[in-house]
């Protein structure tokens, strides 16, 4: 993402607890420093795994509330609880504008500059920032309200979840059943059953793997709690817990 900025001649820079000589070729645009970065900083796109990680940006760690006194603008593109988007506005200052505008592509759309984003937030605020959504996607859903992007996402990650669980389940009774995997794939493609992960098993890059607290798949967990913080009062969680299972339980699948 920061890479798709630069290339569109934004003058950006990057923030990440990382020494700049781990970000490769763009460590001469980085900074593990908050207060150099956040100098003359006016809009912050945050990009980090989880609610503990945001509060180490905004307050901890990177305390860019205060090493960035000509902020305006703060951009939350992780997928994380509304109630905790809702909750942050009032804890920043009211001189910041509060966005959530998480994202859905993973790496390779990011990469291929093809991101959605599912944003929350006035429209005249949304319509300030759209260049920037527009360097680094190509898809923009405009949800409603502070919060609305964050419940979007939460739950689109949540049928995401449910697709992951029973594809991989229907790919080992395949095994079992003595099915190509190829052609497994191709039948799901073309019939009843498609859906993202079946699709893209060859492109999503954690497609195969097995849940750890640290991977992609551990990310789908965090996402199915971030769903199920903000689920409606009275609601029937017990699907949404059977998936969560599910999810952690799975190893790794080799290519067939």
């Amino acid at each position: 993402m920061l890479r798709a900025l630069r290339d569109a001649s934004f003058a950006v820079r990057g923030y990440d607890i990382r020494p700049p000589d781990a970000l490769g070729d763009l460590a001469d645009i980085a900074s593990s420093d908050p207060a150099t970065f956040g100098r003359d900083l006016d809009v912050l796109i945050s990009v980090v795994r989880d609610a503990d990680q945001t509060d180490d940006v905004l307050f901890g760690r990177g305390d860019l509330v205060h090493n960035a006194p000509k902020l305006r603008y703060v951009v939350i593109c992780s997928t994380l609880s509304p109630r905790y988007i809702l909750d942050l506005r009032k804890r920043l200052s009211d001189r910041l504008t509060l966005v959530d505008a998480p994202m859905s592509g993973a790496v390779a759309g990011a990469v291929e500059r093809r991101l959605s984003f599912m944003m929350g937030g006035e429209a005249t605020h949304l319509d300030h920032l759209q260049p920037l959504f527009d360097a680094m996607g190509q898809s923009f859903h405009r949800m409603g309200p502070l919060g609305s992007g964050a419940q979007a996402k939460v739950l689109n990650n949540l049928l995401a979840a449910s697709h992951t669980a029973m594809t991989r389940l229907v790919l080992d009774w395949a095994d079992a059943a003595g099915l190509d995997e190829t052609y497994m794939l191709e039948l799901i493609a073309a019939s009843s059953g498609q859906n993202w992960l079946a699709s893209g098993m060859d492109t999503i890059e954690f497609a195969r793997d097995g849940w750890a607290p640290d991977n992609s798949i551990g990310i789908l967990t965090k996402d199915i709690d971030a769903a199920l913080d903000a689920a409606p009062k009275g609601a029937d969680t017990q699907l949404p817990e059977s998936v969560k299972t599910a999810i952690r339980a799975l190893g790794t699948r080799q290519k067939r």
